[in-house]
């Protein structure tokens, strides 16, 4: 099984996440609180509570929560409707996976909702046969992937990421991790590396995966 980072493996929806949190924090709490796309990159790979410490410290713990509740739910649907900018060639490699006959699935630190809202509006349903996310269950990465892989009866599995935390939780999980290094970071410990998404298939080949 092969399962998948979102945010800097399969696409980048910094822009659009960063546009719907600032439709929430300008109204909640001022336009001085509002952020860039840069700053959802340097948070990517986090949970949600993680973020609501770095980014709405000012407030006290219930108030920062609450607030990054409010922006979650407005970005679920903001991404539904508007969707990300999917990295070159990841549909067209996932459908050679898929034709492979390659299970896949996806595990995020996102909220609850996220995946759901880039599988609707990439219609990506079709590739991928489950997904986890920490908002839904509470749990950690790692925990996520060896949920997702002990539900599809898998007992061979590998996590594709881009940060060193995908690595960490692939191994905390007894996975490997392959670096994708056109993401939004950096992997000293992968498996292997890709430096774009279609040299996937081959370097599963290589690995013993396909």
């Amino acid at each position: 099984m092969v399962i998948f980072d979102l945010d800097g493996t399969l696409w980048n929806s910094a822009a659009n996440v960063a546009a719907s949190w600032n439709v929430v924090i300008e109204k909640e709490v001022g336009k001085e609180h509002t952020l860039t796309a840069d700053d959802i990159m340097r948070y990517m790979g986090l949970t949600m509570t993680e973020i609501a410490d770095r980014h709405f410290g000012f407030l006290p713990e219930k108030e920062r929560y609450e607030l990054s509740r409010h922006c979650e739910v407005y970005e679920n649907g903001y991404i539904t409707e508007h969707g990300g900018d999917l990295f070159e060639g990841v549909e067209e490699t996932l459908a050679k996976l898929k034709e492979k006959g390659v299970k896949m699935a996806v595990v995020s630190n996102c909220q609850e909702g996220y995946v759901k809202a880039f599988l609707d509006s990439m219609d990506m349903w079709k590739y991928f046969i489950d997904y986890e996310e920490w908002g839904r269950t509470m749990l950690l990465k790692a925990d996520n992937i060896k949920l997702v892989m002990e539900r599809n009866g898998a007992d061979k599995g590998i996590y594709v990421g881009d940060i060193q935390k995908d690595s960490d939780a692939a191994h905390a999980a007894g996975v490997p991790c392959i670096y994708a290094a056109y993401g939004f970071g950096e992997i000293s410990d992968g498996i292997a590396t890709i430096n774009s998404f279609d040299e996937l298939p081959a370097v599963l080949e290589e690995l013993g995966y396909i």
